[in-house]
């Protein structure tokens, strides 16, 4: 550590960022979850965390909001080779049911191989919540690194056991509101709805929702607890002239004192992240995204953990990922 000079060249070290921090010396523990088991469309997210930890080392440390935060140590756990294993096997099986759902079979005939992707989805859940949870009893800050976005059910869990109420910021092209979208109760797609059964999850606030179904928003409409910042209401207000401070000011008026940060990176314009899973059209520049955190954060308001989910396995998407995470990093 007294050897390290951030200011030379990004060493391949395997670590993340080329830090030379191992894991009792870091604040921060980056765990990587290699899952997209029901991913709908485009692939490749489970082997996000490895892409960018290859990026990673082609960043420059310094932060102008926070210049010394790298010395309070990151670091990223290795992804897990029994993850990595049930994820291959059954990202397979759930490919074959979307296929046949596709072409119209119904879905009460393929139940019975639903329920065995939704079996191991539960055991996915369960390792999230240990892992998340023993790092938070040492003291750790966590950001869980996806994987798609089904993989974060286990932490929220895991924080509701340590903060009695939250609120979730969630950054993204979908509202993530469906009901066991393809008969798969921990959908990609279904995040949110799964979010709002943990008791301490008092409010969703939305921003950048620009693809979403009418069950969706109907359950915007009716459930308090979510308030969407539409891609294209938020684009129309600064085409008529609204101060994007101000946009952001009404976003951190909705979330609680405690906010965890759930950012899809498809909440970006796709110009950003081509290769995420489901890419669409609009969305948040990148200072746009980085902006609202960082004004969450000097608004006195907690961020508590975060995620990163649906980085898809590109070294462009990568390399924006990376960017993202060492942000995330320095906020949190």
């Amino acid at each position: 550590m007294k050897e390290y000079n951030p200011s030379n060249v990004g060493v391949k070290n395997g670590k993340i960022f080329g830090l030379p921090f191992n894991f009792d010396e870091s604040e921060i523990v980056i765990l990587p979850v290699p899952w997209e088991v029901t991913t709908s469309f485009g692939s490749g997210t489970s082997k996000a965390s490895e892409k960018i930890l290859e990026q990673s080392t082609q960043l420059d440390l310094y932060h102008l909001d926070f210049p010394n935060a790298w010395k309070k140590g990151i670091f990223m756990l290795n992804n897990s080779k029994e993850i990595l294993e049930l994820n291959k096997t059954y990202k397979a099986k759930a490919q074959e049911i979307i296929a046949l759902l596709e072409k119209g079979k119904a879905q009460a005939e393929l139940q019975q191989d639903i329920d065995k992707i939704n079996e191991v989805s539960n055991k996915l859940n369960k390792w999230v919540f240990e892992q998340t949870t023993t790092l938070l009893n040492q003291n750790k800050k966590v950001i869980l690194l996806g994987g798609d976005h089904s993989t974060p059910i286990g932490f929220l869990n895991a924080l509701s056991l340590k903060h009695k109420n939250f609120g979730i910021l969630q950054i993204d092209a979908h509202a993530d509101l469906r009901n066991a979208y393809e008969g798969f109760t921990h959908s990609h797609a279904s995040i949110m709805y799964n979010a709002l059964k943990i008791k301490a999850v008092e409010k969703i606030v939305q921003v950048g929702v620009r693809d979403l179904c009418e069950e969706e928003v109907e359950l915007i409409n009716s459930d308090t607890r979510i308030e969407c910042f539409y891609d294209k209401k938020i684009k129309q207000d600064l085409y008529s002239g609204k101060n994007y401070n101000q946009i952001i000011k009404e976003i951190i008026d909705a979330l609680p004192q405690k906010v965890y940060i759930s950012f899809d990176i498809d909440g970006l314009d796709p110009k950003l992240c081509p290769n995420t899973g489901t890419p669409v059209a609009g969305g948040l520049e990148y200072t746009q995204a980085l902006e609202i955190i960082r004004q969450i954060k000097s608004s006195g308001k907690e961020i508590i953990a975060c995620d990163l989910v649906e980085v898809g396995n590109a070294d462009w998407d990568a390399n924006v990922a990376a960017r993202l995470l060492y942000e995330m990093a320095c906020y949190l």
